[in-house]
């Protein structure tokens, strides 16, 4: 671990403090390494070196909408190689919870997230990535295989 320290103006150093407190952190060294975090990933994916990701794909949609229960399933079917694993939950009677955990090349996560919030009846779509590294260097036989990784699998190890 490497210590540095940073100047704030006392404004600033306060208003910090209040968010500190707001969302938890038990002191200012967590919080700037989750917004440098943060600020890490944007600037990589800016830049268009945020290669593979994984997510959570959350959104709520009616259940009564003509066959969109069918459309998502067979989204998710139809790129069975990004989907994890799916969540459904039962909000009232009309509306439904689904949180989808992804993985895989960013552009292909980012583009199914974005066809399956487009569609009929889908409200509140939110996507959740998490830039990761591919680490190859274990070879089991099963797990995630991006193309031309050969028969092992693969890690996936956040960045930062």
């Amino acid at each position: 671990m490497e210590r540095i320290t940073i100047s704030l103006d006392a404004d600033l150093a306060a208003e910090f403090d209040r968010l500190i407190a707001e969302r938890g952190y038990r002191n200012r060294s967590e919080a700037v390494r989750d917004l440098l975090r943060a600020h890490l990933e944007q600037s990589r994916r800016q830049r268009g070196e945020a290669t593979h990701c994984v997510a959570n794909l959350s959104y709520v949609y009616s259940h009564h909408e003509r066959d969109l229960a069918e459309r998502l399933t067979a989204l998710q079917h139809g790129q069975h190689d990004l989907t994890v694993a799916t969540l459904h939950a039962h909000l009232d009677h009309e509306n439904c919870l689904e949180s989808v955990i992804l993985r895989g090349p960013t552009a292909a996560v980012r583009g199914f997230a974005d066809a399956l919030i487009a569609e009929r009846g889908v409200r509140h779509g939110q996507l959740n990535l998490i830039d990761v590294e591919l680490d190859s260097g274990h070879s089991h036989g099963h797990g995630y295989r991006p193309a031309g990784s050969g028969h092992g699998h693969v890690h996936l190890k956040p960045k930062t």
